[in-house]
């Protein structure tokens, strides 16, 4: 009953905001969102910050972050306009995949402390009103995993049958594999098992049995566990992998879904805590989203929008927004509780492979020439900073993310605008700790060697890029994303709003408007190093003013109703229509 007086009430809202677009004239403030509402859609307005604990804040020198570190630097994020922190992986693992190899999913890895400095962190973000969410990486396990070693040294076991396994080698063994021209098989030989095993990702992480009842089971027994010690929400790994379907016979390239899993996972998490939410990694085609988000909202509640995300780095690299426009397009039909959530960099590669092989080469020719750069034969291993080189361009995307319609998760470091070492394998060349100081270490660690090197050599190194020096500076990109985000909070109409792309003569300029409960905004982004100028129709009633919110400047119509708008080289500006 509680479920559905909410959609009621949902749908009540967006009938508010679905008033005439001249009604966004009105100079007061927007009616309060029902409080109801805030709690259990909190992330249509929030920012979520992305934090992985082992390279943010060590504070016992044994070279590892820890959680006494994180909570220390609490009320820094808090500042930055944080509304949720999304952990990486913490629990105890051999670390050969920077803890997504989990060997304990109940407990907290040693290196980053204790249960009881888990509890203090979480005590000291509840008093911050920051909520914490936490990694589901349940598609597979460390082969360390006691259930993985008990399942291959015992055919009778009842933990053979939670991991997927083959007598013979299957025939598509080496199709699927999500990390290409690292990852050789998705199915390798265990000698102890005397079988093949199957894993998605690398050979010391083999997949669960996700259909066998038990490990839904166990995932289940985990999520209750985590939920009790006030976790927020879940970013759930792999959610394609998770729910598929596998079996010696199965094509990895084209599985089958069990989608009611995450419906059911869904509906699990609410009864134990209803604004609890599930924030899916999957990257897939807008044609596919629909069972993701599930019918009338009962599955992910967020999802990254990777599809929107690779044409966001194809318009950073050539300036054009067509098809950066036609992603959001393509991406806009969710249900009206769901939201995306939009990033610039994850922890990850930047995953290039829905784009054409022309335009990944322009991307590629632009933030990655260099072969060294890119990874999987499909992305680029690089931090935002040094691929975009330009400021103005940094900035324009920092707004841009802000400006979305959904809602912005920031990578540690990215606001600062940290770099990457290229000399670390894969993935690991963007995962290095957080520059707080030009002490030594960076202010991360005083240990002499850290769980990885701290840059400190070339334009990106700790003494030249640390969060100190960029708190002293008003200009910095730090204090730039600060007052972004708090822009972004005091614009509710961009998470909670109806709307549209408006079109410009300009091929470089992106217009996305926004209504809601009578007040209406209008973002402006020029994506070319040179000015644009162009008139615009913002389809209201005559009368109406554009007010800046960066600097107060005034827009007025003309004769015909549109507003001659001027853009700066990698500009951009957000107004308010007002009378």
């Amino acid at each position: 009953m509680k479920k559905k007086m909410l959609l009621l009430g949902f749908g009540l809202l967006f009938a508010c905001q679905s008033q005439p677009a001249e009604t966004g004239s009105k100079e007061t403030p927007p009616a309060p969102v029902p409080t109801d509402f805030i709690q259990e859609l909190w992330y249509k307005n929030s920012l979520i910050y992305s934090v992985d604990v082992e390279v943010f804040k060590d504070t016992d020198g044994n070279g590892f972050g820890d959680f006494k570190g994180l909570t220390q630097q609490l009320d820094y994020l808090k500042k930055l306009g944080v509304d949720a922190i999304w952990l990486a992986p913490f629990q105890p693992t051999p670390n050969r995949d920077d803890g997504y190899d989990v060997s304990d999913f109940y407990g907290i890895d040693p290196h980053l402390g204790t249960e009881a400095d888990f509890a203090e962190f979480m005590q000291q973000a509840g008093q911050r009103n920051i909520r914490v969410m936490m990694d589901l990486v349940t598609n597979h396990t460390s082969d360390q995993h006691t259930w993985f070693q008990q399942a291959i040294r015992n055919p009778a076991s009842p933990y053979r049958s939670w991991y997927v396994w083959s007598k013979e080698l299957p025939k598509k063994h080496d199709r699927g594999m999500v990390f290409p021209g690292v990852q050789k098989t998705v199915w390798t030989f265990n000698p102890t098992a005397g079988a093949y095993f199957y894993h998605r990702f690398y050979d010391f992480q083999p997949d669960l049995n996700m259909q066998n009842p038990a490990v839904q089971q166990e995932m289940r027994k985990i999520v209750k566990h985590w939920l009790d010690k006030g976790i927020a929400g879940f970013r759930v790994d792999a959610v394609p992998f998770l729910i598929e379907i596998a079996n010696p016979d199965f094509d990895p390239d084209k599985p089958e879904h069990q989608f009611d899993m995450i419906s059911n996972l869904h509906q699990f998490i609410q009864w134990h805590k209803s604004d609890a939410i599930l924030l899916g990694e999957a990257n897939v085609d807008p044609k596919e989203q629909e069972p993701y988000f599930g019918k009338d909202g009962q599955g992910m509640q967020t999802m990254f929008n990777f599809f929107a995300n690779q044409h966001l780095f194809y318009a950073l690299a050539t300036g054009e927004v067509n098809r950066l426009a036609k992603a959001l397009e393509d991406t806009k039909d969710i249900p009206p509780t769901a939201q995306w959530a939009h990033f610039l960099r994850n922890h990850d590669e930047i995953d290039l492979g829905r784009l054409s092989e022309t335009e990944r080469d322009k991307v590629y020719a632009r933030m990655g020439p260099d072969t060294t750069m890119q990874l999987y034969d499909r992305g680029i291993r690089r931090r935002l900073a040094p691929m975009l080189g330009d400021r103005r361009l940094i900035d324009l995307a920092y707004s841009l993310l802000f400006s979305l319609p959904g809602t912005p998760v920031i990578r540690y470091g990215e606001e600062i605008g940290m770099g990457d070492d290229l000399r670390l394998k894969e993935r690991e060349s963007i995962r290095t700790p957080m520059q707080w100081s030009n002490t030594p270490q960076g202010g991360f660690s005083t240990a002499a060697k850290t769980v990885h090197p701290v840059i400190s050599r070339g334009d990106f190194q700790y003494a030249k890029v640390n969060v100190a020096a960029q708190l002293a500076d008003s200009a910095s990109l730090l204090n730039r994303v600060r007052s972004l985000a708090q822009l972004r909070k005091n614009c509710p109409e961009i998470g909670w709003g109806n709307w549209q792309l408006l079109p410009t003569d300009s091929p470089n300029v992106l217009a996305i408007r926004y209504d809601w409960q009578g007040r209406s905004l209008l973002m402006l982004h020029n994506f070319s190093p040179n000015p644009q100028r162009f008139r615009l129709a913002t389809d209201t009633k005559a009368g109406l003013k554009l007010v800046s919110l960066l600097d107060k400047a005034e827009n007025r119509p003309e004769n015909d109703g549109k507003y001659p708008i001027q853009l700066t080289g990698y500009g951009y500006n957000w107004y308010r229509l007002q009378k």
